[in-house]
């Protein structure tokens, strides 16, 4: 992914948002401790186990089981991120320059977190196994999609089945690196890096106007995540729920297994260049976050 040359094109201002957010400390979600910490009060050892090995999906973990563990999770990081979203709010008009960045991070931080929950509970692999700071482009390219379904875009929910498809059929413990990064999938990347660099434009200058004044912007600052970030993260829980990933039913032989790249099929996906539409997210009707 192409970084730092041109800061203002929309697609570059997503990855350096989205790279920095990486960057921040409690952002990225180890895999293995997540998994044993969010099954434990529902699963077996054995289960949890063969989840950490493998995937849920392997261990037979129901989607309606993990259906529970991921809303447990959603409250548990909107009422984060809402919090730390109202505390950003309260310097007023004259700390801006430093808040409203700071703020956009930390949201951004919060929307990797939650993708990368719901990820490992919906059987994808770890996203980040590298220990080092750097991200690489498969990830990045996933991530944006990712970013994308919670967003609305239907281009962003059609390539996430793809990869999901690909796995899934050939049981990958990676993603697929080709795909992601020059196949045919990459064009759908890019498209949705550049209408998520407009959208959280947008939402910086939504959000600086709520903290002109001070104290009141708090609550307006914190009243508006909780309106957008709920429900992005219900959409994205739904999509990944329903692939084929997810499902335990959904078995390959295990003379299929592969531990590496997936081979690349040409189907035919939703073009690149298709609306990219977000549904407003304050008219979403939300959801009762308590249980």
């Amino acid at each position: 992914m192409k970084q730092g040359k041109e800061v203002e094109n929309p697609e570059s201002r997503f990855f350096a948002v989205l790279l920095a957010a990486a960057k921040l400390p409690g952002v990225r979600i180890h895999r293995e401790a997540y998994l044993r910490s969010a099954l434990a009060r529902h699963c077996s050892e054995e289960e949890i186990r063969r989840a950490i090995e493998e995937t849920p999906a392997a261990a037979g973990i129901t989607v309606e089981l993990l259906d529970k563990v991921a809303n447990d999770s959603i409250r548990y990081e909107t009422a984060k991120v809402s919090v730390l979203s109202a505390a950003t709010g309260i310097p007023g008009i004259l700390a801006l320059p430093a808040t409203v960045p700071a703020d956009l991070a930390q949201y951004v931080g919060h929307m990797l977190r939650i993708a990368q929950k719901l990820a490992y509970l919906y059987s994808w692999p770890d996203l980040f196994a590298d220990e080092g700071e750097g991200v690489d482009d498969a990830t990045m390219g996933v991530l944006t999609l990712f970013f994308g379904v919670m967003f609305g875009t239907q281009s962003a929910n059609a390539a996430v089945g793809k990869v999901a498809g690909m796995m899934s059929k050939q049981v990958a413990k990676k993603l697929p690196q080709k795909a992601l990064t020059k196949g045919v999938i990459y064009p759908i990347v890019k498209k949705s890096a550049a209408y998520l660099g407009v959208q959280m434009t947008k939402q910086s200058f939504a959000k600086g106007v709520s903290k002109a004044i001070p104290v009141v912007g708090a609550v307006v600052s914190g009243g508006l995540t909780l309106a957008t970030y709920l429900p992005m993260a219900k959409r994205l829980k739904k999509h990944l729920a329903g692939l084929p990933l997810a499902d335990p039913s959904h078995r390959v032989p295990e003379g299929d297994v592969v531990d590496g790249e997936v081979v690349e099929e040409h189907e035919t996906l939703a073009p690149a260049d298709a609306e990219l539409h977000a549904p407003n997210a304050t008219a979403v009707k939300l959801e009762d976050p308590r249980p």
